[in-house]
């Protein structure tokens, strides 16, 4: 089984939605507070800010919402995909209480932006359901039920039964007041609202340079300038660090499908299983209110799945045996998550870097939530106001308790680099199928092949320039990633996520020719 064919390879949330058209910074510029990243974390930032009087300015390398946040599930949660009973272990008590208490006030936070800015984005109170079908460790939702109670979530109720069918004979963790909404609809309306307060928004705007201190910039690869006084680095993963936060995090490639479904065949909740990798469910509604079934799950490190495609055609199968009424397959897509080694997201001052220079990352499949949190902390911060959260949240944090998963990432991102060392003798490029890639040694150099549709090649070193992983082919994005820390380039070798914040190295048709003369060269774009 494999993805229909015919299905959108975009989310749900992309299709029939006009996000502002702006443009590119073109000229030096001054401004209280620059974000990088038009993402949740950054726009919401960018929301409060101008709420606060300060003067804003939000730098994105693409468009608005085309990284994680248009690729989300949309869950607004205070169930955490990490588990209460994990939290306890590694913050203790009172750090599980934080955790509840931020995640229950950043949900009350959006609800508080969207009723007052009457902002229509389909958002909905709605139940949640943990279940642990297929679950084989002994009491792991009585384990959770006690924690969450001991975090202060007193309206959690363990309940004999699951309002879906094929678990509608297990007991769940019920979770009410649980929310979602369409992350784009969202995301246009903040940033409507952001410029109409004054603030400045730059897409296609690809950030190189950061500096914080007294003279704080934020340069672009075009070469202008922004000068503030603090800088939020709101990207997903910060691209302005070199090692600091990238060791205490590791990045996972998730999966989501569409299908279309008879409507009200299925409550309207939000689903997870405690499976791992798990596996989350919701509704959307298309432009026609049709019901549309949204399934997400099948992790993994990002750049160490050989064949990604295997995660959809699983993750169908999951559904299909499962959900009998799910129709057609209308949209498939696939998101990044960065997983911190405990638990907690990493939101305030940026590590080694001075006090003006904050990030927002750590999302833990909670992003929607998380981005919130961070947005409504630092905002704190740059106002001079005491945050209740900031340090259990503090990206500085060195946590003992979870030495051992500190390890254990490391030890795999260190097994990484062993790619430099395996043999990968130069393939027969012409046997490569066509919108395919493939990495391989030539001397002393690794070379990322690509071939298009018209049988013409490109070629690109294939060290991240991050530092200096082996980047592999992933066969669903047609993209490059690095499977140490997570950075992604296009097929050409640009780059679209961090931690690289600068492209692929081209090699030039003296560097590299193609076996056969029929096959052309193509420069990366």
């Amino acid at each position: 089984m494999s993805p229909n064919p015919t299905s959108k390879r975009i989310s749900v949330w992309s299709e029939n939605i006009n996000m502002p058209t702006l443009t590119p910074l073109m000229d030096n510029y001054e401004t209280d507070v620059c974000i990088v990243g038009g993402g949740i974390a950054g726009l919401t930032t960018a929301y409060l800010l101008s709420k606060e009087g300060k003067r804003v300015c939000v730098l994105e390398s693409a468009e608005l919402g085309s990284g994680q946040t248009g690729r989300t599930t949309a869950h607004f949660v205070t169930a955490i995909d990490n588990r209460y009973f994990e939290i306890e272990k590694y913050h203790g008590h009172k750090g599980a209480q934080i955790v509840a208490e931020s995640h229950a006030a950043a949900i009350s936070k959006v609800k508080q932006i969207v009723l007052e800015e009457k902002i229509a984005c389909d958002l909905e109170n709605v139940d949640g359901h943990l279940f642990a079908a297929g679950d084989t460790r002994p009491n792991i939702l009585q384990r959770e039920f006690e924690a969450a109670q001991r975090a202060g979530l007193k309206d959690v109720k363990i309940v004999d039964h699951t309002p879906l069918e094929f678990v509608k004979t297990s007991p769940s963790l019920y979770f009410p007041n649980q929310m979602q909404l369409h992350p784009l609809k969202y995301l246009n309306a903040l940033a409507r609202l952001i410029i109409q307060a004054g603030g400045r928004i730059f897409t296609n705007t690809h950030v190189n340079h950061v500096q914080g201190g007294k003279n704080a910039e934020v340069r672009s690869k075009d070469g202008f300038t922004i000068q503030c006084k603090s800088i939020v680095m709101a990207t997903n993963t910060p691209v302005n660090d070199l090692f600091a936060i990238h060791t205490k995090q590791a990045p996972y490639r998730t999966y989501v499908l569409g299908f279309a479904i008879p409507k009200g065949s299925i409550p309207n909740a939000l689903f997870w299983d405690t499976l791992k990798p798990y596996h989350y469910i919701r509704l959307a509604r298309d432009m026609n209110d049709n019901d549309i079934l949204i399934v997400g799950g099948e992790d993994h490190k990002t750049g160490q799945e050989h064949h990604p495609e295997a995660r959809f055609n699983a993750l169908e199968t999951w559904v299909r045996k499962r959900f009998p009424m799910a129709g057609e397959l209308l949209n498939s897509w696939s998101g990044q998550v960065m997983e911190p080694v405990d638990g907690v997201a990493f939101l305030g001052h940026n590590p080694a870097d001075r006090d003006n220079v904050y990030i927002i990352t750590g999302d833990s499949g909670n992003g929607m939530t998380h981005c919130t949190i961070g947005a409504m902390l630092i905002t704190d911060q740059i106002m001079g106001r005491k945050n209740p959260w900031e340090e259990l949240y503090n990206p500085s944090r060195i946590n003992l308790r979870a030495t051992a998963g500190f390890m254990k990432e490391n030890a795999n991102v260190l097994a990484q680099y062993a790619d430099w060392f395996g043999r990968k003798s130069s393939p027969n490029l012409e046997k490569l199928h066509t919108e395919e890639g493939t990495v391989y040694r030539k001397g002393l150099k690794m070379i990322a092949a690509y071939k298009n549709n018209n049988n013409e090649f490109s070629f690109l070193s294939a060290v991240c320039p991050h530092l200096g992983g082996i980047v592999h082919w992933n066969s669903v994005e047609k993209s490059w990633d690095c499977p140490c820390h997570g950075s992604r380039f296009n097929k050409f070798g640009k780059v679209i996520e961090g931690p690289a914040w600068s492209d692929l190295e081209s090699i030039f048709p003296q560097a590299e020719k193609t076996p056969t003369s029929p096959t052309k060269k193509i420069e990366s774009v």
